[in-house]
């Protein structure tokens, strides 16, 4: 009898182990799948955001261009006021291809930028901003931020028309980056146009995106072999015809010139 006991008391052992050996297994599966579940799921957001913020590499218009450039009218002006366009006189076409890394247009910008201004809404002159990014590849900048401006600049463009990108533009003179120096990465460039109003999710990916990047490059280059043979900013146009300086004095006479 007492071998008995002993051989069964052996055998419910053994069939303790066999359970618990089939409940770690159970378990050790559930924890598996559960680990899978979650790196799954983790591993789709990641994708999902690189997705969105993956850099663009299509050539892609911005709306509201033209020539590789954005004309601002007196429509332009004078809607952005709430009102309407007039004048039958047409207006003399000037033009100005600029960085907006680079330090001497923002000094144009301050001291040509109100009187350009005041003579589209006027109706004097069609002022048409020709992005001109070159500075990215001569020590401008250290993390691209001459293409990634103008490329927020198209952004807001693309979703809002050229007041808005009359805003942007204003507003990233003004707070223009030192030369030589990192600019605001895409995350700041967005909540700056925030700022200004210009929101929505199509902003958010258009900026950190850089959807406009390949038509701002193509854009230089164009100009680089176009026969204007344009190699650094500020360079000024009025009726066609290229300024040897581009102070209002100057661009005043060239427009008056081309009207006589």
């Amino acid at each position: 009898m007492s071998n008995d006991r002993k051989q069964r008391a052996e055998q419910m052992r053994k069939e303790r182990e066999k359970a618990d050996k089939r409940q770690r297994n159970v378990i050790t599966i559930a924890i598996v799948a559960v680990v899978i579940a979650l790196v799954g799921v983790g591993g789709y957001a990641v994708k999902s955001t690189a997705d969105k913020n993956a850099k663009s590499t299509d050539l892609v218009a911005p709306k509201n261009t033209k020539d590789y450039g954005i004309l601002y009218d007196q429509a332009d002006a004078e809607a952005s006021d709430g009102g309407a366009a007039s004048g039958d006189a047409k207006p003399v076409s000037v033009e100005v291809y600029e960085d907006f890394q680079c330090p001497v247009c923002q000094q144009f910008e301050q001291v040509a930028g109100p009187m350009l201004k005041q003579q589209v809404a006027s109706g004097e002159i069609a002022l048409t901003y020709k992005p001109f990014s070159f500075l990215d590849e001569n020590g401008g900048s250290t993390n691209d931020y001459s293409k990634r401006a103008t490329n927020a600049a198209l952004c807001a463009l693309d979703a809002g028309g050229v007041d808005d990108y009359v805003k942007v533009h204003d507003f990233l003179y003004a707070n223009q980056p030192q030369e030589g120096t990192a600019g605001p990465e895409n995350a700041k460039l967005v909540e700056d146009l925030n700022s200004l109003g210009i929101t929505g999710a199509g902003i958010d990916s258009c900026v950190k995106s850089e959807k406009f990047v390949p038509w701002v490059v193509k854009a230089k280059e164009v100009a680089q072999d176009s026969d204007r043979k344009i190699s650094g900013t500020p360079t000024v146009f009025v009726d066609g015809k290229k300024l040897d300086d581009f102070s209002p004095a100057t661009i005043q006479k060239a427009v008056e010139e081309a009207k006589a």
